[in-house]
């Protein structure tokens, strides 16, 4: 695009053209909406028929969106207003990533199986999902890549 910008700014005729806007990225948007039965279902995939991809997973109140895609709150804000159901980002993920999923903050007895609340994002909940440097010193001690390092302090 850059000879085109150059010729736009030497011909003045050229400028008053509208830019040719760019294509947005490939986007996942993944929501939790409650969703009851198969009615509820299809109403969701009605309000997204414009979209390359809808996944709905029933059982966890998950809609997953693929598409090209510059804003996902409007995608959640027509899914809300076809629908008349609340919805909201999807606040979960794998138990693997938090390093404390017991934590007051990250333990959801309403998560899915496998999933816990996403506590790095959220600043009031963060500080209590992180381990602090002795707990982190004292598990490294114990743990089964170093396991000389138990005799050394017994």
């Amino acid at each position: 695009m850059g000879i085109l910008d150059a010729l736009s700014e030497m011909c003045p005729s050229l400028r008053t053209r509208r830019r040719i806007k760019k294509r947005p990225q490939l986007t996942t948007v993944e929501m939790k909406v409650r969703i009851d039965c198969e009615g509820c279902e299809r109403r969701i995939r009605k309000a997204l028929h414009g979209v390359t991809g809808v996944e709905v997973v029933p059982k966890q109140n998950k809609v997953a969106v693929t598409g090209y895609i510059d804003d996902p709150a409007k995608v959640m804000r027509r899914v809300a207003r076809k629908t008349g159901k609340r919805v909201e980002p999807w606040p979960y993920v794998p138990y693997d990533v938090v390093p404390h999923p017991y934590a007051p903050g990250a333990y959801d007895k309403k998560a899915p199986p496998g999933y816990v609340r996403n506590v790095v994002a959220d600043p009031n909940a963060a500080p209590l999902a992180r381990a602090s440097s002795t707990e982190i010193k004292y598990t490294s001690a114990f743990s089964d890549d170093n396991p000389n390092a138990a005799c050394t302090i017994m």
